[in-house]
């Protein structure tokens, strides 16, 4: 599979040895705050990257997950996530987490911007979407920044640590994305 490259980063298939570098950020508290996992133990991230790997041999292909890598240093800082949730209905999810020690620096809004232009363009998709905590500015800053529209809020979605959590809805369609100044990240 090819790599897709922006501005700071690239995405590149996932291989086994990143479970290192998952393992940096996939055990920190900070990171996984909103999310139903983690932190991480060793052997919890290193399943997490064997079964990204057992996932992109399925055919046909509906999970795509991909290293972020920073260009300047060829560090492995964060995964982008793609999932095909109905080939019928042509739609898709993104997802991504970012290392720490690179929010703020616009990597995230990066990210976002190469998979829904992955969907759009190589899974010839009709609308694609994302959801995160409403407590999670970031990453609501981060899909509308991409194009993004706030669809609505799912109410006790998710369970996670401290009780169950709402969740807020973006999405674009492909119209939308195919109008935009500039699709690119």
């Amino acid at each position: 599979m090819r790599t897709f490259k922006g501005k700071q980063i690239y995405l590149r298939q996932m291989k086994f040895a990143d479970w290192v570098d998952v393992h940096a950020y996939a055990s920190k508290e900070i990171v996984c705050r909103f999310q139903p996992w983690g932190p991480n133990t060793e052997e919890q991230s290193q399943a997490f990257v064997q079964q990204i790997i057992d996932d992109s041999q399925r055919i046909p292909r509906k999970r795509f997950v991909f290293a972020i890598v920073e260009q300047s240093s060829e560090n492995m800082i964060g995964a982008g996530e793609f999932n095909i949730r109905s080939a019928t209905n042509r739609s898709g999810e993104i997802a991504y987490i970012v290392h720490p020690d690179y929010w703020g620096k616009g990597i995230a809004t990066e990210v976002a911007g190469l998979l829904v232009n992955f969907g759009f363009i190589e899974c010839k998709l009709h609308r694609i979407y994302a959801t995160c905590d409403p407590r999670n500015i970031g990453s609501s800053t981060v899909l509308s920044r991409t194009g993004m529209t706030q669809e609505g809020r799912l109410r006790d979605e998710l369970r996670i640590k401290d009780g169950w959590r709402d969740s807020l809805v973006f999405g674009i369609l492909e119209h939308e994305w195919g109008t935009m100044s500039s699709p690119n990240a």
